[in-house]
């Protein structure tokens, strides 16, 4: 096994040693429709250290790698950006093997790998702004708590102007290709608007700071690297652009329709709200959860700048898949969106209304009562779902006047 696998060269001093993991497709509820990998970093130094691990199973695949360069053993110094499993998941096992000099992590970090795992070893915490030195080149560290774990923090290379990312600007793509530029442009888009929809929107306020705090830090960044997916090494600008653009969250014309429907007579209400929001100008997505998933709802969120929903009623509440991916875009936080509840029902009607409720307390800018239809929807009942849609419409129009 340790002969199998071999580094790549990403910079002067740094070999990417990861794993590629072609076959998850689920992380914590997140479809990984493409994969992923699990990045880990060896920097070639007076002091050879190696930037983070992998995920448990591919502890053999890392340390084959890290064995086309050098003896694992040679390995002087661990730092963990990260201590979320996939980062850190053999990382226990490989301080055994390998008994590096010095373990190092954030001020948190070198607290929740501890309660992660049973390290003998000190954990040295480093502080935000504090620098290591590898003897001929290095290590200057940003905590960025919450980015997305209280542990979670930056390193930067001096030397090769390398910014070692951990969570920020990757992606779950499973790939051979190490290099964004090597990546399709419209795969690396949607791989990256899908991961900050789904792992990072929540902290959209602190990406704001994080981005405000690299650019006054003077940092010369040549170079990207993320815990998940290709390497950043072109138009870095891009990137960084937008996340500042998904963390803004500026509303657009844009209006996602999402229901669930037993008899299609929910159905038939959101088509008439579609109807009525494309004649009022808006773009729509309209989305059924018995054919989405949670996480494409999550990505086509991110750049809308309504989402109406409706569900039909089952057993006095809306049906499963709806109260599933309510609960979760909840947990996401998108902000400044525009908003309705519809829904039928037989001889109750409860679902429209805990939909207004789960939407009002997302702090979705509701522009109507709950629409409801008993049975089918009728001609009246129709026409009201796309005056309802047509209404969202000129609504959208005005904020991005206003915008």
């Amino acid at each position: 096994m340790l002969g199998i696998y071999k580094a790549v060269k990403i910079s002067e001093h740094v070999y990417w040693v990861g794993a590629v993991d072609w076959t998850i497709r689920d992380f914590h509820g997140y479809t990984t429709k493409r994969g992923s990998s699990y990045n880990a970093y060896l920097i070639m130094a007076d002091k050879i250290t190696l930037i983070d691990t992998v995920k448990s199973p591919f502890r053999q695949e890392l340390l084959s790698r890290i064995a086309s360069v050098t003896d694992p053993k040679n390995i002087d110094y661990i730092i963990s950006n990260h201590s979320e499993m996939d980062h850190s998941g053999c990382l226990a096992e490989v301080i055994q093997e390998v008994s590096p000099e010095k373990v190092f992590a954030s001020t948190m970090g070198a607290k929740t790998l501890k309660e992660h795992f049973s390290i003998d070893q000190e954990i040295i915490a480093l502080k935000d702004g504090s620098e290591l030195s590898l003897g001929n080149v290095t290590l200057k560290f940003m905590e960025t708590r919450m980015l997305h774990w209280p542990d979670s923090m930056f390193s930067y290379l001096k030397e090769d102007a390398l910014l070692f990312s951990q969570d920020a600007f990757g992606m779950h793509l499973a790939s051979m290709e190490r290099f964004a530029d090597e990546v399709d442009d419209a795969v690396l888009d949607y791989e990256a608007a899908t991961y900050y929809a789904n792992i990072l929107l929540p902290y959209s306020a602190l990406v704001l700071s994080l981005l405000d705090k690299v650019s006054k830090s003077g940092l010369d960044i040549s170079i990207i690297a993320p815990d998940h997916g290709p390497v950043w090494r072109k138009d870095l600008g891009r990137m960084l652009g937008l996340y500042k653009k998904w963390a803004q969250q500026k509303p657009t014309n844009k209006a996602v329709v999402l229901y669930h429907t037993m008899w299609h007579s929910t159905e038939l209400m959101a088509r008439a709200i579609e109807e009525g929001l494309f004649a009022g100008g808006a773009r729509v997505k309209v989305m059924s959860m018995g054919a989405f998933h949670r996480s494409d709802v999550a990505y086509e969120i991110l750049d809308a700048g309504a989402l109406i929903a409706g569900s039909s009623t089952l057993n006095n509440n809306m049906l499963p898949a709806m109260a599933d991916v309510l609960t979760y875009l909840k947990g996401l936080k998108p902000r400044d969106l525009l908003g309705a509840a519809f829904g039928s029902y037989g001889w109750s009607g409860e679902s429209a209304s805990h939909i207004h409720d789960i939407l009002a307390s997302m702090k979705v800018d509701l522009v109507s009562e709950p629409v409801k239809a008993k049975y089918v929807p009728d001609d009246d009942i129709l026409k009201t779902c796309y005056a309802l849609g047509k209404t969202v419409a000129e609504k959208l129009q005005e904020v991005a006047i206003h915008e």
